[in-house]
């Protein structure tokens, strides 16, 4: 019995530390409960591209406090909310892989979620890309936003510069 009240207890602190560790990752914009007889809540936060700041993503997810439930299942959405410039689209990766904009802890069972950019230079569009990376039910869940660089000051005329 000792040990199980001690194991619970590590289990809360464990959660506890998680969901602090969360709240500072992003601007809190919405939370919403799934319900009266639940401890689970959709957050939605706000997060700006550190490289491309006219780019800000809202990102919602599972936050189930005092509870092990997988966090996996979020959503995306990226829109342009300020200029975008040439200079910040040359100063990107524009790999194939793309890169990390943001990574967050979801569990005390080592998932995580990770935002990656990605350009596609033939349509002129920034993807982005978030992903569990940790195997969920035989799959890895993952959401995708585009943001098309038309009409800002990044959109080239006539069609994208071969940047490979």
């Amino acid at each position: 019995m000792k040990g199980l009240r001690k194991g619970l207890l590590v289990s809360f602190g464990l959660s506890l530390a998680a969901t602090f560790a969360l709240s500072g990752c992003g601007d809190d914009v919405g939370k919403v409960s799934l319900g009266l007889f639940t401890t689970k809540d959709v957050i939605i936060d706000a997060r700006h591209d550190p490289k491309i700041p006219g780019v800000t993503c809202h990102i919602s997810r599972i936050e189930a406090d005092l509870s092990l439930a997988d966090p996996s299942d979020m959503s995306i959405s990226c829109r342009q909310t300020g200029p975008i410039t040439a200079a910040e689209i040359a100063n990107i990766d524009k790999s194939k892989n793309g890169e990390v904009v943001f990574k967050e802890s979801l569990s005390i069972l080592f998932k995580s979620l990770k935002v990656r950019r990605i350009y596609d230079a033939e349509n002129q569009t920034l993807l982005y890309l978030s992903y569990s990376t940790k195997e969920t039910n035989g799959s890895h869940k993952h959401a995708l936003s585009t943001v098309p660089l038309y009409g800002t000051q990044a959109w080239i005329a006539g069609g994208a510069v071969n940047t490979h």
